[in-house]
């Protein structure tokens, strides 16, 4: 059983959206999944929109599946990618 690290961009409907709301749910969502070490940031994208950027430690043996199913329902999230994911040393 190994550690990967995960990454996940969400992606708000809009510039309005509150992204507060979004990482208090994303992080609902991620340490309810078994989820450790989850740092959450913005990252600006384009004319004041910015995504939730999650990285995280996940068990390798787990599917993301179900994980990304429920990031896709959070309110006002369009999308959800996984954009890195690998093993983690040390």
């Amino acid at each position: 059983m190994g550690i990967t690290a995960v990454k996940i961009k969400l992606m708000p409907e809009s510039v309005e959206s509150d992204l507060e709301a979004i990482q208090v749910r994303t992080r609902e969502i991620i340490e309810s999944q078994g989820g450790k070490n989850l740092q959450l940031t913005e990252e600006p994208i384009a004319f004041g929109l910015k995504a939730i950027i999650a990285f995280f430690a996940w068990d390798e043996d787990k599917e993301l599946e179900n994980l990304e199913n429920q990031l896709k329902e959070i309110p006002h999230v369009v999308s959800e990618e996984v954009t890195d994911m690998r093993r983690a040393f040390g």
